[in-house]
């Protein structure tokens, strides 16, 4: 028996590789999206971690050469210095029918494509953590022998936990350091923001809850009133207010040129990631 992917009511098997959390979280939101657990596969480098997703999904937990051959789709979520090894594990077994996705950051498609059958269809996604919570983002990107089905067929699977976004995969290495590592810049500026709480007299529970509701309040703003940034943060500046002689500081440590230097920082490294520097 093979699943029913729900939004393009194909039939097909579905194996996840490499199930850490990122794997688990498109796990869950696929079962909770229509999947059945028999007809996904799972795969885990400690037997131990295998047997807990089976007890905890009611999924098969298969080794990969098994995953490679029964499953359609082959989600490949490990880390990228671990891919060759696995690509090389997967080829003997992996023909050019089945749809591989890619959830290794840097590795581009021809890398995936190179290593497996002639022809095979690849595509490239850029997950962020937040996918943890169904709030994530998904960046995908086709390779060489991609097609409409097969993005289709990926935004299926990674909708349920958040967004997606489809881009040429040259902007990949952009969309990583913006989306893939964005999330660690916030937990960053609020981990500075609750120290400053404390320097003012707060508490650090009470400095915590302060800025991660107004964290969620902002991001939920943005997200649904269609404004520009700008003239959301202008509401809440007042001429010699508060919040302006906090922008003025912000503007005078050159904070907005270091975060374009973090972002340039961190497009580069997976530039360098995908040459296994």
């Amino acid at each position: 028996m093979t699943a029913t992917t729900p939004t393009t009511g194909t039939t097909q098997t579905v194996a996840v590789l490499g199930t850490g959390k990122i794997g688990e979280a498109l796990l869950s939101g696929m079962i909770r999206a229509g999947w059945a657990p028999d007809d996904l596969l799972v795969t885990a480098r400690r037997p131990e971690r295998a047997e807990e997703l089976h007890a905890r999904y009611g999924v098969r937990a298969v080794d990969n050469a098994y995953a490679a051959k029964a499953a359609d789709i082959l989600i490949l979520a490990v880390k990228p210095q671990d891919m060759a090894a696995l690509l090389a594990e997967l080829a003997p077994h992996t023909g050019a029918d089945k749809l591989v996705i890619s959830a290794a950051a840097g590795i581009p498609a021809a890398f995936v494509e190179e290593r497996l059958a002639e022809g095979i269809a690849v595509v490239r996604v850029m997950p962020n953590t937040p996918v943890l919570v169904d709030e994530g983002m998904s960046v995908i990107s086709a390779g060489r022998h991609a097609g409409e089905d097969h993005l289709a067929r990926t935004e299926a699977i990674f909708q349920p936990v958040g967004k997606t976004l489809r881009v040429p995969e040259k902007q990949q290495d952009a969309a990583t350091a913006l989306s893939g590592s964005g999330p660690a810049y916030f937990y960053y500026l609020v981990e500075a923001m609750t120290d400053a709480g404390i320097l003012l007299g707060l508490p650090r529970a009470q400095a915590h809850d302060l800025i991660v509701q107004s964290a969620i309040g902002a991001a939920v703003m943005l997200r649904d009133s269609g404004e520009h940034p700008v003239k959301l943060r202008e509401a809440v500046t007042s001429p010699a207010g508060t919040t302006i002689s906090a922008i003025r500081e912000l503007e005078n440590h050159g904070v907005r040129a270091a975060l374009i230097a973090a972002l340039e920082a961190a497009r580069d490294r997976s530039r360098e990631l995908a040459t296994g520097a």
